[in-house]
């Protein structure tokens, strides 16, 4: 599934909410690298807390959050033009919500 991303491409949006896209200025051998291991640390999170391991689960947290700030999708914005971090806003209740409000909405069902 494709969610839509802002005109600036900055943000992608889920369920309404605008999240962080990954910094374009990364090369692709980074970026790729990153994101594995972002998803290595997503599924440590999730093993960790099925064995009610705490600790491991604050340990794999810090390395999703980690690979997140290295990836430009948390920590400082990776747009230098003063504009504010609108990560987790409601897209309707930003500077974003005309554009918002003319997309189709993406979790509509399909016409068949």
């Amino acid at each position: 599934m494709r969610y839509p991303v802002t005109p600036d491409g900055r943000y992608f949006v889920v369920r309404g909410r605008l999240w962080r896209c990954t910094d374009p200025g990364l090369n692709a051998e980074d970026r790729e690298r990153l994101t594995r291991e972002l998803m290595q640390a997503r599924s440590a999170v999730g093993r960790a807390k099925r064995a009610g391991d705490e600790d491991a689960v604050r340990t794999a947290r810090a390395a999703v959050n980690r690979a997140k700030v290295a990836l430009g999708e948390r920590g400082p914005v990776w747009w230098a033009d003063g504009a504010p971090d609108l990560n987790r806003h409601m897209a309707r209740k930003t500077p974003y919500r005309e554009w918002f409000a003319s997309i189709p909405d993406p979790e509509a069902p399909a016409d068949t």
